[in-house]
């Protein structure tokens, strides 16, 4: 079984944001990036296919140079090799379509997305790049089998869960579940040794059109400086949340 798990480039989340050229830019100034969890998530399970079922285990990802020490740490987790799609991500449209190339071309059984990225939180990839291919879907996938060419996946729902038989070749959304956070890999010093002799290759992109375009970036409001009341004063912690806060 060939697995592909997509691997997204992003902020840690303690990293403080801040965008530049009128709110229209990400400022990268003294960001870390880090793999993407709900991808992370994937990978884990991914290397589990691995160990336990003979897979090979390929990452990739779509963006420059400066996202090769993440795809670096993927291959330390265990992953076999990595292709880097040397494109900057513009959107989720024109990512799929990068990433449904590299899926062709591959011929690859199995393709775990993250449900969404950390940082712009679309969920668009994985949903837009099974219909580009025309491949079974699972969104917000936690829990994954495979048997020859069958799979078996639970999805969270509104108030459950859902149990889905589907056949490979299948796309994947990963998230938390498919393993637990107790369960993610940290490379030790082998695994990173390692990496450094595994394949990472650089592909050029496929012409694609951008859907979407981001005008402008804003940050939530600062919070507001706490205002007491004394608990003798109920008239006035009434009026402050009916007209102020506005939450009656």
């Amino acid at each position: 079984m060939k697995i592909l798990v997509c691997i997204s480039h992003v902020p840690d989340t303690t990293s403080k944001i801040n965008f530049v050229n009128g709110d229209s830019e990400f400022d990268t100034n003294g960001v870390q990036y880090v793999i993407n969890p709900n991808d992370e998530f994937g990978l884990t399970r991914a290397v589990w296919f691995q160990e336990q079922q003979g897979a090979k285990v390929t990452v990739v990802n779509v963006g420059g140079a400066d996202t090769e020490p993440t795809l670096r740490k993927a291959l330390a987790i265990g992953a076999d090799d990595a292709i880097r799609v040397n494109a900057n991500p513009t959107d989720g449209f024109y990512v799929a379509k990068q990433l449904a190339e590299v899926v062709k071309n591959g011929g690859y059984d199995l393709v775990i997305c993250g449900k969404e990225s950390l940082d712009y939180n679309g969920g668009m990839v994985p949903g837009m790049l099974a219909g580009l291919l025309g491949y079974n879907f699972v969104n917000s996938c936690t829990e994954l089998t495979i048997d020859g060419t069958s799979a078996k996946a639970s999805r969270e729902i509104d108030g459950g869960k859902e149990v889905i038989a589907a056949s490979l070749p299948l796309i994947v959304g990963g998230q938390k579940g498919l393993v637990e956070e107790k369960d993610l890999r940290i490379p030790n010093m082998r695994g990173i040794m390692t990496a450094r002799t595994k394949a990472l290759n650089v592909v050029e992109p496929i012409g694609a059109d951008n859907a979407t375009k981001a005008v402008k970036f804003e940050k939530p409001a600062p919070k507001s400086a706490v205002k007491l009341v004394s608990p003798d004063n109920l008239d006035e912690l009434i009026n402050l949340l009916h007209n102020e806060a506005k939450v009656i």
